[in-house]
């Protein structure tokens, strides 16, 4: 066990999670898996999966846990996840923390470290305005970091009453993020 390094990366909208997961990525030389992208990819490619998270992304639903998690899994066995990875966008919520778990017993191959990026909401929101994505606006980001705050609370509790939750600033500049990042993880 253990030959691999999994990180999962938790943080608001806006914190900078995908931005440190791309930096750490390219540094660690392990895949930055995003489960939307991947979602995205496996429509596009018209895998199985893919095919039925199709259906459901046409209704404006979204897509169920089972199949979220067959993608992670799926893409978890790919020979460039051997040596590790780095989630980002999930877990969202406590069964899917419990379902990652069970996965990487089964795969028998990572140690698995979640961090959490701490920015303070108004820095969130500056940010996310200036990202300037028409659906931003002050009221939905504030909407946004509620509905983050009640459905990831419980995932943080989840790796902290496990002891693999480390804290780390992300209201500062890239590098110096990226180099506590590095201290974290090594």
């Amino acid at each position: 066990m253990n030959t691999g390094k999994g990180l999962i990366f938790l943080g608001p909208p806006g914190s900078g999670k995908g931005t440190q997961a791309q930096e750490l990525s390219k540094e660690l030389n392990i895949p930055h898996i995003s489960t939307g992208e991947m979602l995205r990819e496996a429509i596009a490619k018209q895998t199985a999966l893919g095919q039925k998270a199709q259906a459901y992304v046409d209704k404006g639903e979204l897509v169920p846990d089972e199949l979220l998690l067959g993608l992670i899994e799926e893409r978890l066995n790919e020979e460039d996840a051997e040596n590790g990875w780095i989630l980002d966008g999930f877990p969202r919520n406590v069964p899917q923390a419990e379902f990652l778990d069970q996965l990487l017993q089964k795969l028998d191959k990572f140690s698995e470290q979640a961090i959490n990026l701490e920015v303070p909401d108004e820095v969130i929101i500056d940010r996310l305005l200036l990202r300037g994505r028409k659906d931003d606006n002050e009221a939905t980001i504030r909407r946004r970091l509620e509905v983050y705050r009640e459905k990831t609370q419980p995932v943080l509790d989840y790796y902290r009453q496990q002891d693999r939750l480390s804290s780390v600033d992300g209201n500062r500049k890239l590098q110096e993020v990226t180099k506590t990042l590095k201290t974290v993880v090594a």
